[in-house]
């Protein structure tokens, strides 16, 4: 673990830098909240104008105190900040928690500030600026001046937070005690000017108290940072669950190729989330719905669902939203069936469909425990949702004691539905180890998530280096169509028979060497989409290629203004799958884009993206596996597959596209600036794959 951040979430004596007498100020809790939340450690109040704060004495500056501190709390101003930051630097501090705005997010002045606070910490780290401090409820360490540590007790537990967002750390604080959830530490990590979202992943991996860090997340300032302290959380087995803000964008990049408008900055972040294991959630309840699941520490390994219930129209609101997310509620084998039917006799039990009603459930203990055991013991169920409705509120303790009493007999996830408006039960259940949920909705992101985990396999890191491609001199700008792919064909992508033409003769003797039937295209690296501008033409033969390239010129100049002079004359291929095969780049890194092709990309939409890795020689090309991973993500994966009896698609060679094509992109980096295929045609198995179209665009 990282010394300076152990010491930071770990203090054995703070220093606060402008603390005041006055508890009901800002800068006066930090020292209010530390006594009152039971802080160990020594406290050592700095201000000048004040002798004691309480009975503590207070310090008239940072050369005074009588140790070196091993955490500070600056409440001082930006224009003041800095110089507290200096002199706790030089007395050997091992990190800083600066408050005060100003910085970074009030423009150019602010930015010279935030400088000139690195400048002076020097080798001590600093958390923040613009930060709200942190809080570690496991040894009862609260750094922060927020409102919410006005409550008297937390739930501590298993769940690290950490959030780029200082309000966001008080919701979450204050939201987690309501329900019962039990956290362990929580980081505001704000502007960010040294330690950072990746730093405290890092460490949360490797903190006994912590079983799942959970992320409030505005930006990845390190992608190459985050990945490797996530990836190093999943290898330890603690799941990272993200909330990024910034879902939606006010438009599609304006790009060259049908990849930039499907590329969007949030669709980056989906793939670098699945690549390195992280539950995105979906909703900022899901931030500790999903956590609040995963801490329990049980594992879900399939998608059969048992709904235990004594009211009807709840169960169906559970079962039905499952549904829609993919998992199975199938009705109780016959031996289970049986086991349940021995409990309860009567009309009222509903034992042959699943929701499970048993009607008595809420107000019998002994029944509640024997259904929950048969189901648990179920070989036809992965997970048990209780339904909790209004009968049971009666005896909310008994209830609570039969559900935990079942616990130690399963290893399957056991979450609860309160159907009532009864916060006080549900924070009950989930202090008893049952994460209780007050939306059909979180049932279903919480058993996603834990499905989500268990899946999830570290990729394996290819630290072979590849072979440099020789290239030449590249020229800048857009390519037209032949010269990209000229390129893509070093690389290793294979791509369709073709001739660059000027004239309705070269045409016909073109379409004679090439087939029965050819695609005439003009060449221009001036138009990108060519079919747009009624640049592309099918089905030709050498008998009408002629007459049609003298048309085609007259249609496109008539259209654009552009007067074309050289044609493409390619083979036409047929009898396989569309897709585009594309990249993308942004603040976050190097993308792959693999999807559904043709004219209807944009329109369809599905598409996967993997990032590529960076390391300290460059970027490094897809593996294999990740290149076959990416065609089944597809919905289009069927069509792939042999839907319907049609023939099995040649995926090994779609797969080897994209790992050459990736590879280009690695090599290329900077230079290149937007590079597609679209389409390329995935041919029957054995028959390879064939790149139709191509653009480029290299810096």
């Amino acid at each position: 673990m990282n010394n300076a951040i152990a010491k930071l979430l770990s203090p054995r004596s703070v220093a606060v830098i402008g603390a005041s007498a006055d508890p009901k100020k800002t800068t006066g809790r930090p020292v209010a909240y530390l006594q009152k939340h039971g802080f160990a450690g020594r406290i050592m109040p700095v201000n000048p104008k004040v002798e004691r704060i309480g009975d503590l004495p207070c310090y008239p500056d940072v050369a005074s105190l009588p140790e070196v501190p091993d955490v500070a709390v600056v409440l001082l101003g930006a224009e003041r900040a800095h110089l507290a930051v200096k002199e706790l630097s030089e007395r050997g501090c091992a990190a800083a928690i600066v408050l005060a705005s100003g910085y970074t997010e009030t423009g150019e002045d602010g930015a010279r500030r935030q400088q000139q606070l690195v400048e002076a910490a020097g080798p001590m780290r600093i958390l923040g600026p613009n930060t709200i401090g942190l809080v570690n409820l496991t040894d009862n360490i609260v750094l922060s001046p927020s409102g919410a540590l006005e409550m008297d007790e937390f739930q501590a537990g298993g769940i690290g937070v950490v959030s780029q967002s200082g309000g966001i750390l008080g919701s979450l604080l204050s939201r987690a005690a309501a329900r019962g959830i039990g956290l362990s530490k929580l980081i505001s990590t704000s502007n960010e000017v040294d330690l950072e979202l990746a730093d405290f992943i890092d460490h949360l991996a490797e903190d006994p108290a912590t079983r799942v860090i959970a992320l409030y997340v505005e930006t990845v300032r390190d992608p190459a940072k985050f990945r490797a302290a996530c990836l190093k959380a999943a290898r330890l087995g603690k799941p990272v669950v993200a909330f990024k803000i910034g879902r939606s964008e006010a438009g599609a990049k304006a790009a060259v190729s049908h990849t930039g408008a499907m590329a969007g900055a949030d669709s980056m972040y989906d793939a670098l989330f699945k690549q390195v294991g992280v539950i995105r959630a979906q909703s900022f309840s899901d931030l500790l719905d999903i956590p609040a699941a995963l801490a329990t520490g049980r594992k879900l390994h399939g998608h059969r669902v048992a709904i235990l219930t004594s009211t009807g129209g709840a169960g169906t609101l559970v079962s039905d939203d499952l549904g829609v997310a993919g998992f199975d509620t199938p009705a109780p084998d016959a031996a289970t069936a049986d086991a349940l039917r021995a409990l309860q006799t009567g009309s009222e039990a509903v034992l042959d469909r699943n929701p499970i009603d048993v009607t008595l459930a809420g107000l019998r203990p002994d029944l509640l425990r024997g259904a929950i055991d048969a189901l648990l013991a179920s070989p036809s169920y992965d997970a048990l949702v209780i339904i909790v409705g209004s009968s049971s509120l009666a005896m909310p303790e008994l209830l609570a004691g039969a559900i935990q009493d079942c616990l130690p007999h399963s290893h399957k996830p056991v979450m609860a539905y309160v159907s009532p408006h009864a916060p006080e039960v549900g924070a009950l259940l989930t202090q008893r180890g049952v994460p209780a949920f007050t939306a059909a909705e979180s049932c279903t992101a919480a058993l996603a998530g834990m499905l989500r985990v268990q899946r999830f396999v570290p990729p394996e890191e290819d630290c072979a280096a590849a072979s440099p491609v020789e290239l030449g001199a590249l020229p800048s700008g857009p390519l037209d169509e032949a010269q990209a792919k000229q390129l893509f064909s070093r690389f290793g992508v294979p791509c369709a028979a073709e001739r660059v033409v000027v004239n309705p003769a070269e045409a016909e003797a073109a379409a004679r060497d090439l087939g029965e039937r050819v695609v005439l295209k003009i060449l221009s690296s001036e138009i990108t989409h060519k079919s747009d501008v009624g640049g592309v033409a099918i089905g030709l033969g050498s008998d009408t290629i002629g007459e049609r390239i003298s048309r085609m010129a007259s249609d496109v100049k008539a259209r654009c203004g552009v007067q074309p002079e050289r044609f493409l004359v390619q083979e036409m291929v047929s009898g396989g799958t569309e897709l585009i095969l594309g990249m993308h780049r942004d603040a976050l890194g190097t993308a792959i884009l693999l999807g559904m092709g043709g004219v209807t990309a944009e329109l369809f939409k599905d598409t996967t993206m993997r990032l590529l890795r960076q390391d300290a020689q460059g970027l490094k090309p897809l593996t294999r596996s990740e290149a076959l991973s990416m065609a089944r993500d597809l919905k289009t994966w069927p069509l792939l597959d042999g839907f319907r009896g049609r023939p099995k698609a040649d995926v090994e060679a779609l797969a080897d596209a994209i790992v050459a094509f990736s590879k280009m992109a690695a090599q290329l980096g900077e230079r290149l600036v937007e590079a597609e295929i679209n389409p390329v045609f995935v041919l029957p198995r054995g028959r390879g794959v064939r790149a139709a179209d191509g653009v480029v665009v290299l810096a």
